[in-house]
């Protein structure tokens, strides 16, 4: 790190690898927050280290770039299959001295076990987004009542077919609702035998289906063709994307908070 008064510096903390894990490298992606960027390095205690760069910390965290480079580092690991228990962004400590006395040393058994538990595992996520034209065309062809509904509303003005309007577009929610539950369903009966172990992603307006599954390693390949084979099934009303890997975000606090057997075992 460079010189400087410990009031001009802080560490910020990405995550926890092993102590023995390759060094991070700038020419594989670890460049993280601060502006501009300082190099990560690792701080070892034991058989475990904590992922950190040299911030400001008078200069407040949270600018997109911020964001993109903390999961950047994180990724970059996972990608090099190196487990990672991956902290919440925004994770600052003082100095190297409190990465140790403060997060390593106390909790260095937790974060130990919790790595063995991810050792050749990645997080590979999937989101998919409806194509609205064409799932409200699919809906108007196979509900006759939202279709009336649909037909009666356009006959009359505005005003008066107010109560229809309502009517109908709870009709559409509902149903868009249970299309992207199945859809869900769908998602998980299709992937998730190629996981051990998945996170159903609850549905939103921007993300109606998705979910993020734990891949080992040596499936990857696997894992890749089977979306891009349910891609090309949903082709024209879902569109799917592929994000991993990735470090285990849903699932790492899981053998952080509850020590002992991996819960997927």
């Amino acid at each position: 790190m460079s010189s400087a008064t410990p009031s001009d510096r802080a560490c910020y903390v990405y995550g926890i690898v092993p102590a023995d894990a390759p060094g991070p490298d700038e020419a594989d992606g670890f460049v993280g927050v601060g502006d501009p960027p300082e190099p990560v390095r690792r701080v070892r205690h034991g058989d475990v280290a904590a992922l950190v760069s040299e911030i400001d910390p008078r200069r407040p965290l949270g600018t997109p770039q911020d964001l993109i480079g903390h999961a950047r580092v994180l990724d970059a690991v996972a990608a090099g299959r190196t487990a990672v228990l991956p902290f919440r962004f925004g994770a600052v400590v003082r100095d190297p001295a409190a990465v140790t006395d403060e997060l390593l040393a106390p909790q260095g058994e937790r974060f130990r076990s919790a790595l063995e538990g991810l050792a050749g595992l990645a997080q590979f996520t999937v989101r998919g987004t409806y194509r609205e034209e064409a799932v409200l065309r699919e809906i108007v062809e196979q509900r006759p009542d939202i279709a009336r509904l649909r037909a009666e509303t356009a006959a009359l003005p505005e005003d008066a077919s107010r109560p229809q309007r309502i009517r109908l577009g709870e009709l559409v929610s509902a149903e868009l609702a249970d299309r992207a539950r199945a859809g869900a369903d769908e998602l998980l009966a299709r992937l998730g035998p190629l996981a051990v172990a998945t996170v159903r992603v609850d549905p939103s307006a921007d993300q109606p289906v998705g979910g993020s599954f734990l891949v080992a390693d040596d499936r990857w390949p696997e894992f890749t063709r089977a979306t891009d084979e349910l891609g090309a099934d949903w082709a024209g009303r879902i569109d799917l994307r592929l994000l991993g890997p990735l470090a285990p975000y849903d699932f790492a606090a899981q053998l952080v908070d509850a020590p002992g057997p991996r819960p997927w075992d």
